[in-house]
C-alpha cells in the first residue's frame, strides 16, 4: 500500500517508520522542520520519502492522521482533496492544555473527523497504546505467538479491512470494535492507557489484550 504520514510527531514517525519497513511505499508529511521529515525516511528505509500534505495524500491507499486535536483543520487544509480516501486516526481530542477531551461522551474525535472530512472514510485505530509500545511489539511479533490487541472502529467495510491490515503489520491483533461512533468510548479509554503508561513506575511500553472465553 501506498500511506501518506499527515503529522510527524511521536506516532507518526513510529508508524510511518515501522509501515515502510513492513513493506509499504510511506509518505512522511507536516512536521515543523523539512530536516526531519528527510531524516525520518532516510531511516525508514528505502520505500519512505518526505514530502507535503498534499504529497503525502496524492494517490495513497490510506492516510494515517496523527496531529495534534489543534492542528487538524490545518493539515487537512493543506492536504487538499481527500474524497475516496481511507483515514486512519489516531489524534485524540484533547484540549487547548491537553488536561482533557475536548469533545466527548456525546460525540468523538473520529466522528467530528468524519463530518470535515464527508466524502473520506474514517477508521480510528491506533490511539489506544503509547508510541513508545511500537517498536517493541513489532520487533516480537514473528516470534511472539499471542499478539496484544488493538481495538479500532469504523463505517466502511473496505477501510475497516485495511486498518485492519496495518494493525496487524504493526504486529497487533485487531479487535473490530464496531461502527465510528464507538470511538466515544475508544477516546477516553486512551486516557487510561495513558495514565498507566506515564503515572506508572513500570514505564510507557505497555499494551493491551482482549481474551475471550465460554466457546
Amino acid at each position: 500500500m501506498r500511506i501518506g504520514i499527515l503529522g510527524s510527531g511521536l506516532m507518526g514517525s513510529k508508524l510511518g517508520t515501522i509501515f515502510a519497513r513492513a513493506g509499504h511505499d510511506v509518505v512522511f508529511s507536516y512536521s515543523h522542520s523539512d530536516r526531519k521529515l528527510k531524516r525520518l525516511a532516510r531511516e525508514a528505509g528505502e520505500r519512505a520519502s518526505a514530502g507535503t500534505p498534499r504529497e503525502a495524500a496524492a494517490d495513497a491507499d490510506a492516510l494515517l492522521l496523527a496531529v495534534h486535536w489543534s492542528r487538524v483543520a490545518d493539515v487537512l487544509k493543506q492536504a487538499g482533496d481527500v474524497s475516496g480516501k481511507v483515514i486512519v486516526t489516531c489524534s485524540l481530542p484533547m484540549n487547548a492544555k491537553d488536561t482533557g477531551l475536548a469533545i466527548a461522551h456525546t460525540s468523538s474525535g473520529a466522528e467530528a473527523l468524519a463530518k470535515k472530512a464527508r466524502k473520506a472514510a474514517v477508521v480510528s485505530a491506533f490511539g489506544t497504546v503509547p508510541s513508545e509500545v511500537l517498536f517493541d511489539v513489532f520487533d516480537a511479533k514473528r516470534h511472539r505467538r499471542r499478539r496484544p490487541s488493538l481495538l479500532y472502529c469504523g463505517d466502511n467495510h473496505d477501510a475497516k479491512d485495511i486498518a485492519s491490515q496495518l494493525i496487524r503489520d504493526v504486529g497487533f491483533e485487531p479487535i473490530d470494535a464496531g461502527p465510528l461512533r464507538i470511538a466515544r468510548y475508544l477516546e477516553p479509554f486512551t486516557l487510561v492507557m495513558a495514565q498507566l503508561a506515564y503515572e506508572g513506575d513500570e514505564g510507557p511500553e505497555v499494551a493491551y489484550r482482549i481474551e475471550r472465553f465460554g466457546k
